[in-house]
């Protein structure tokens, strides 16, 4: 088994503390990913299952379709990439890519865009979603007893000029994604589930991956590929 821990200025490392050492060593290499780190982590697989809620929710997700958060599309055996790249952005904060890229039907991509940074006011990693960093949410990070991520979203918050709000939970769902490696294996796996507190389950997945760690030599963000970047930048967490 190898894998190197993560230097302690990572973000997860920050949000986790002590509990990030808990963390399977290759989890911790994964999490790692921070401008300082000097590397990437790119992962390449397959989602054994890709599925949505009722059909009613359809035109939920074609909403979410618009700014890369959800769409309505689900099957099996779809192949994926999942891109981390480290920057640092407008407003000088350490910020890491976590874009999903999914072939859903040949010549058809959809795409999970957000990027992460650590917010001290917050104590935890505040995720943004979609292209235009419009809508955040703080992160519950849970290290379980196997040495995989729980990872919990929190309540929606939408930005945009003067405009700023938290999104009725009526309106939204809670996301919990599980991450752990298969040593017998030498994969990741993943699973995740997106579900409102009225309607229930409204989108999810899961498979498994391998990864890369391209190395990164600069905290401007010259190295991360074109399109990764959000087209717009939100300083309010």
């Amino acid at each position: 088994m190898s894998g190197n821990p993560a230097p302690p200025t990572s973000m997860f490392a920050r949000a986790l503390g002590s509990d990030f050492a808990r963390l399977h060593p290759m989890l911790q290499r994964r999490f790692g990913v921070d401008p300082e780190s000097g590397y990437a982590c790119v992962g390449r697989g397959v989602f054994t299952e890709v599925r949505r809620g009722a059909l009613w929710t359809v035109p939920f997700l074609k909403f979410g379709a618009f700014r890369n958060i959800l769409f309505p599309e689900h099957g099996r055996n779809v192949p994926f990439t999942i891109e981390n790249y480290p920057y640092v952005d407008g407003f000088g904060r350490p910020t890491v890519t976590f874009t999903r890229t999914l072939e859903v039907r040949p010549g058809r991509p959809r795409r999970f865009d957000a990027t992460m940074v650590f917010s001290k006011r917050r104590g935890t990693v505040v995720d943004y979603l979609g292209t235009h960093q419009h809508l955040a949410t703080d992160l519950e990070l849970a290290v379980r007893e196997d040495g995989s991520l729980h990872l919990r979203t929190g309540a929606l918050r939408f930005h945009e000029g003067p405009v700023s709000f938290t999104v009725p939970r009526l309106l939204t769902g809670t996301a919990d994604l599980y991450e752990a490696y298969d040593d017998e294996r030498q994969v990741y796996t993943i699973q995740l589930q997106v579900r409102n507190p009225v309607f229930g389950f409204l989108f999810g997945y899961r498979g498994e991956f391998t990864c890369t760690f391209p190395p990164v030599t600069s905290t401007d963000g010259p190295e991360v590929p074109a399109g990764l970047r959000p087209v717009r930048e939100e300083i309010r967490d």
